[in-house]
Parts: structure tokens; sequence; C-alpha cells
């Protein structure tokens, strides 16, 4: 099953667009056991999300053993629910096909965030696993991303799209269209910019789109869940990691996530059903 297929089935089956992150901070964790905490949290959240969303930069910056617990922790993830490996790669073809191996391989992640500055050959090696998924950072939601990505372009690829000079985040988007030949091109369009989810929508309409932002970087849940939907009211996930996973810092952080996702997966529910 290809991976956008595993995440409509999640997302069936747990009425929700909510992908939740999974990034340990030691100093954050009741008793400092990562694996255990990880566990806990897709024990607490699995009937509530359509995806889990690992960053490895939390697991690598705790040396070897914490990429074998980023293993553990994508292990644990029950077969229905996909897992996205936050890990934004890029780079030339013969490294990314090791980056490649690692995530799909080794790992076992279902998806991978990549980054698309090398151009298409840079990505060719994620796409040769047409059961798996990258998503292409496009309209990232940080503050600082319209440095790069509002700069005005000309695409030299006439298939890319017509029109002269436009945001370089709408050049990916079209060229992100132009590689989704075996569907399993997504994009990253952050919730702090929602006329720009918008926009890259209406260039991508059926690809599915990562929606970061909500809670602690301050976006709005409602703009980007109406920007990101699909012509079938879905095709996102809507990403959320601190709210959720640190909703409490004490024993009582299972709990508190799981009352976090079930309030973030009905705000999303009751926006799309025209409640809000």
């Amino acid at each position: 099953m290809r991976f956008g297929e595993r995440v409509a089935g999640a997302a069936a089956a747990n009425r929700s667009h909510l992908c939740v992150g999974l990034d340990p901070e030691p100093e954050r964790i009741p008793g400092g056991d990562l694996l255990a905490w990880a566990r806990a949290i897709i024990a607490a959240t699995r009937d509530l999300v359509c995806c889990y969303k690992p960053n490895s930069a939390f697991y690598e910056a705790l040396g070897r053993h914490g990429w074998e617990i980023l293993a553990e922790v994508i292990a644990s993830v029950p077969p229905e629910i996909p897992v996205l490996l936050d890990a934004k790669r890029g780079d030339v073809g013969n490294t990314a096909r090791a980056y490649a191996r690692a995530a799909f391989e080794v790992l076992g992640a279902g998806a991978v965030t990549v980054n698309p500055y090398l151009g298409e050959d840079s990505l060719a090696p994620f796409l040769a696993y047409p059961d798996r998924a990258i998503f292409i950072l496009c309209r990232t939601s940080n503050p600082g991303a319209g440095d790069f990505q509002d700069l005005r372009v000309t695409p030299n690829m006439p298939a890319a799209g017509k029109g002269g000079a436009k945001p370089l985040y709408e050049a990916v988007a079209e060229r992100a269209r132009c590689w989704n030949r075996d569907g399993n091109v997504g994009l990253v369009t952050g919730a702090t910019y929602p006329s720009e989810v918008a926009r890259v929508r209406a260039i991508c309409p059926d690809q599915l789109l990562l929606i970061p932002g909500v809670g602690a970087q301050g976006g709005d849940l409602a703009a980007a869940a109406l920007a990101a939907r699909d012509a079938h009211g879905g095709g996102f996930l809507l990403s959320s990691s601190r709210q959720v996973t640190f909703a409490s810092t004490g024993d009582d952080f299972a709990v508190a996530a799981r009352n976090a996702a079930e309030q973030l997966r009905a705000a999303i529910e009751r926006v799309l059903n025209g409640a809000e």
C-alpha cells in the first residue's frame, strides 16, 4: 500500500487529519526514558491521528543511542498508522541514495521530508521507492521563510507553469506537481502562511500537504485547514508536536497528550464541517 493510501485509511478510520510530532526533549520528559515516553504518547493517541512525524534531529543529537531510539520509536507505531520522518534531506545523487536507504530501509519510515534546492536528480533516489513518499519543503512556517521562498523567479521548465515571474515557492509547487508521476510527492506548507497554503493547493490540487506551524508557532488552524483541504475535504496532515506531546511534563503527560490531540482533532473537524 502506498503512503498516501495509508494516510487516507488512517484518516478515515480515526476521523482525523492530525499528525503528531514525536520530538523528545530529554529535560522535559518525566524519568528521562525517551522510548517509554514516545511509546506512551503513541498508545494514548493512536486512535486520534492519521500519521506520526518524528523529527530526526532530536534523536541524532543524542548520538548513537538516539539513532537506536528513533528506530525503536518508528517500530512502535501501529502498522495501520504511517510514519513521516522529518529529516529535510537534500544532497547529490549518491549521497541521496544513502539518505533514502537510511530513511526507508534502515528506519522503516513511510515518508521523509526533503529539500528541493539541488533539483530533481537529488530527489530521484527517494522517488525510486514508489510505495514511500517525499514531502518537499515549499512554503515553510518559520519567520525567515520569505528570505528565499518569496523571491520572484522565472521557471525554465515549460511544463512547470507559465506566466512569467512568480514567487519561488510557487515554482517549487509547480515542479512538485510535475515530479508527482507516481503519486508520492507531497509538499510542506506552513500554517503560519494560510494564503500561501491556498496558492499551493491551487497549483497542486491532488497532492498531500503537510501543514506544520499550529500551536507553538502560532499558526491559524482554521485558516490553514480550509486553505489546505482538497476537493474531497481532505488531502492534508495538520502537524502538531509540542502542543500535544508536552501538554504536560508531569506524570500525567500521556493523558494530557490525549486530551490535547482530541481537542485538535475536534477543532479540525469543526472547521471542515463548517461549524467554525
